[in-house]
């Protein structure tokens, strides 16, 4: 027997005395908390989210569309990047200025292939502002999770107001629930008891987020 057969039988053998027409889930919880704290105009929940970000240590770079590519260019050319690793539904404009070869996100590249990439740059599915948190679900534009965990340098396009929200319950009425997501605040980091900081341990040591706005 599997691991997955284990964990189902558990799961059936507990719901072996739960009746057919129990109330569902999705009713069976009330939801009546604050959907968020306080009131914020747009321009202050962008405000917050680039202080909560920065205070997780995200490098935070702010640009209308236009000085885009320019912006992604000179990030990459700052960090002396000669790869860069790129989604397949990503925005080519964003990329126009960049000198860096680009790398295409494909399923059979191994854990070794990209941690030879310098750099990636995705977009985002939702950026929370109370929390300083970027939600990536695995869009066209953003890949497969594991290319925004390998490679050490992580430059994530948040598009402002559209893409920010004020808080977690916001941002989940946003996502699919059937798609797999990944939640980070700041670069990858962690702590040992005596409260040394190591960043890079399981994700990338630097994430630099653009709030870009405008079309």
């Amino acid at each position: 027997m599997s691991g997955r057969e284990r964990i189902l039988g558990r799961v059936r053998r507990a719901l072996a005395d739960v009746p057919g027409d129990d109330t569902p889930y999705e009713r069976a919880v009330v939801r009546d908390y604050l959907r968020e704290h306080g009131g914020r105009s747009v321009d202050e929940t962008v405000d917050l989210l680039a202080e909560n970000l920065a205070d997780y240590r995200a490098i935070v770079h702010r640009c209308a569309a236009g000085e885009l590519p320019s912006l992604i260019a000179g990030l990459l050319s700052g960090r002396g990047a000669r790869t860069v690793l790129v989604p397949p539904g990503l925005d080519p404009g964003w990329l126009a200025e960049a000198g860096a070869e680009r790398i295409p996100d494909r399923a059979e590249s191994d854990p070794h292939e990209l941690d030879r990439v310098d750099s990636v740059v995705t977009a985002c599915a939702v950026a929370i502002a109370e929390t300083g948190t970027i939600v990536l679900d695995g869009g066209p534009d953003q890949g497969r999770r594991r290319i925004t965990l390998v490679p050490d340098h992580h430059i994530c396009v948040v598009r402002v107001p559209d893409q920010v929200v004020s808080s977690v319950p916001q941002a989940l009425g946003r996502l699919d629930p059937v798609r797999p997501s990944t939640w980070i605040s700041g670069p990858s980091a962690t702590s040992d008891i005596e409260l040394d900081r190591v960043e890079g341990v399981h994700g990338p040591r630097t994430l630099e987020v653009v709030l870009v706005s405008g079309r």
